[in-house]
């Protein structure tokens, strides 16, 4: 069923709050029991919307994804709730007190900006995902601020409003797009729509965007969530060519100095793993200066210290073993620590996780960690364990 509109009417609110908990084992069973009293169709549509609803709780919160209304691709897409919130209090110290919301799918930013106490107006051209914004806006009490519009974006007017937002489809009949230029709309198109806002603008983009892609007059800030880098945003009226990683939650925002890349060194006692959106921005670099490091490996972004200086913008592990790669040498000393729990990471190698735990057959009471790398060009391990 992909009308909203039974899910909306008071029996299927009623459905949809019965089979709220339901276990995914048990589907079949309770729909069994509930097509005796209702259609088909709406108990269908409402273990669907239930599914959807815990998939979304990640995102977005039992509280909130329990009232909302999702889209299988709206819970894939949607911006998590952390993320939205930050760029919406960014969007709020700006001044910002009104948002184009361009392509909102089922209203996850406009929500954020809503609760920051942005007026927002809303547009997916896609008939259910407008419906879903609209269901979500009524659903938290948000209407008052947010008005979502069924339209294609490119006709909309955003003269009215201080900021424009705007999160083109990045996927499309073939997986992810990775071309800038064939997100729906382009990127090219999403930047002039930017440089009309009055006050400000963000695009949202996938984080493996080129550096050379963002526009000269546009701020570059790539977002991590708990560890995970989760998007690239590309602001307008804040500092242009400015480049910085915003790690959640926090935040902490760490700034490019444009600093040249660290020397290449022998491992010192520290490993230090930058948080996925500092590589991104290409600012290992700063985080080698903070650590008074080098690189292992000039194309890899391992930073190897003698000292342990703490730094939000990595993981510090202390380093006990180095040696060439050898999955023997390296299934000995594992033995003989009696490493059981072995937490595998890698950069610049071919070796899978899965596969060196199988050979090396971890076995004991200890933990520990190896990194699969190079150093100075040769494949290498390190073992250690994290830093205190």
């Amino acid at each position: 069923m992909n009308d909203l509109a039974p899910l909306l009417s008071p029996e299927g609110r009623a459905l949809l709050d019965e089979v709220r908990d339901t276990d995914p084992a048990r589907e079949l069973a309770v729909a069994t029991r509930l097509r005796r009293e209702h259609p088909a169709e709406l108990v269908s549509a409402a273990l669907g919307q239930a599914r959807l609803r815990q998939r979304a709780a990640v995102k977005f919160g039992a509280q909130d994804a329990g009232r909302m209304f999702f889209t299988p691709n709206g819970v894939e897409q949607s911006t998590r709730a952390s993320v939205a919130a930050y760029r919406a209090r960014r969007m709020a110290e700006l001044g910002v007190t009104s948002v184009a919301d361009l392509c909102c799918g089922i209203g996850g930013d406009a929500i954020a900006l809503a609760r920051a106490g942005i007026r927002v107006l809303a547009v997916d051209r896609d008939p259910q995902t407008a419906a879903a914004a609209r269901a979500n806006a009524d659903a938290l009490g948000l209407a008052g601020l947010i008005e979502v519009r069924e339209a294609d974006v490119t006709d909309v007017d955003t003269a009215r409003f201080d900021a424009v937002f705007v999160d083109p489809a990045r996927r499309g009949g073939r997986g992810r797009i990775f071309d800038p230029e064939a997100y729906s709309p382009p990127l090219s198109w999403a930047v002039s729509a930017a440089r009309r806002a009055p006050r400000a603008a963000a695009l949202k983009v996938a984080p493996g965007i080129p550096h050379e892609a963002v526009p000269e007059d546009a701020e570059a800030e790539w977002i991590s969530d708990g560890g995970d880098v989760k998007e690239a945003v590309l602001w307008f009226g804040t500092e242009p060519a400015a480049v910085r990683a915003t790690l959640l939650p926090g935040p902490r925002t760490l700034l490019s100095r444009g600093l040249p890349d660290p020397e290449v060194r022998p491992p010192g006692r520290y490993l230090y793993e930058p948080d996925g959106a500092v590589i991104r921005a290409h600012l290992v670099a700063e985080v080698a200066e903070q650590v008074g490091g080098g690189l292992l490996d000039a194309t890899i972004a391992y930073v190897t210290a003698d000292a342990l200086h703490p730094t939000p913008y990595a993981t510090a592990y202390e380093i006990t073993d180095h040696l060439p790669f050898n999955l023997k040498k390296l299934k000995a000393l594992l033995r003989e620590r009696r490493v059981g729990t072995l937490t595998v990471k890698k950069r610049g190698s071919a070796v899978e996780p899965e596969e060196l735990r199988r050979k090396v057959k971890p076995q004991g009471p200890h933990a520990a960690t190896v990194f699969l790398t190079r150093v100075a060009g040769a494949p290498a391990m390190l073992i250690g364990h994290p830093a205190e």
